[in-house]
């Protein structure tokens, strides 16, 4: 099992810091979302083309890969839609300077299902994204959020889509909180389109909002999840999504990257 988690779970750590700890607590990858202050990580200093060599060693020197980039750019109902394809390919050229196979890409911009979509609109403009992508040699996953948590969704999307080389990001938590989905189920659907996996764990309160908590303590069926995916010979990433830098509430990273390992590497030897 490949393990990663996203510096969305440590918005006050530099990425000296964030290798550092990934590589002291055993994992594989790191998935960049944003750094410090800056989110954008086109714009992170040391993945700057003067920098980002050293980087590059650094991590080679701890065993650690960046195994996607991930944008916050959406395609449906966004007031600058310009912006977010212009963002997508910034993050596109990086990944393509860093050796990153991955960027990913949103449908809705909130984690639930929002208004009503113009779902043709946004097949043709992350159809082009794609054709833009191809010239890289990058991948673009589209995320299981919003509308497309639903995994009948996210199939008729991906289909319609038809590139080589556009993928699903599957959100697990999406998928079992919006849509009542077993993860059984999902992978059943979706299992050959995915290519890269996120994980939290959350509860939800009589009042109906969730509540995000370290790994294990929520009822999201991770467990299942990693099973499922197992059965299909997924190799792809577990990535660990802590929200932090949204909710400063939360448990301080290194507790919860902690957490997390250490949950998951318990149900690989299960």
């Amino acid at each position: 099992m490949k393990l990663s988690f996203s510096t969305l779970g440590c918005p006050d750590w530099d990425l000296s810091e964030v290798v550092a700890v990934a590589a002291d607590l055993g994992y594989n990858g790191i998935e960049i979302r944003g750094v410090g202050e800056e989110i954008y990580a086109p714009r992170v200093r040391e993945l700057l083309p003067e920098h980002a060599g050293e980087l590059l060693e650094k991590l080679r020197a701890a065993k650690l890969t960046i195994p996607i980039l991930t944008s916050g750019a959406y395609l449906a109902n966004n007031p600058d839609i310009a912006a977010a394809e212009a963002e997508v390919k910034d993050y596109v050229n990086l990944a393509a300077r860093l050796g990153v196979p991955y960027v990913r890409v949103l449908g809705e911009g909130t984690p639930e299902p929002g208004g009503k979509v113009d779902k043709d609109d946004v097949i043709a403009r992350f159809k082009s994204l794609c054709e833009y992508a191809e010239n890289f040699g990058v991948t673009l996953l589209v995320e299981t959020n919003g509308w497309l948590a639903g995994s009948n969704h996210m199939l008729d999307f991906i289909k319609r889509v038809c590139m080589p080389n556009a993928g699903v990001l599957w959100d697990v938590h999406h998928t079992v909180r919006f849509f009542g989905e077993r993860p059984a189920a999902t992978v059943e659907r979706l299992g050959r389109y995915i290519k890269h996996v996120h994980v939290k764990d959350s509860v939800q309160k009589p009042d109906g909002k969730i509540m995000y908590v370290l790994t294990g303590y929520g009822d999201i069926p991770i467990e299942d999840a990693y099973k499922a995916l197992s059965a299909i010979g997924y190799e792809g990433f577990y990535s660990y999504e802590w929200v932090k830098r949204w909710a400063r509430e939360l448990d301080e990273p290194g507790v919860a990257f902690y957490k997390y390992i250490s949950y998951m590497r318990g149900i690989e030897g299960d």
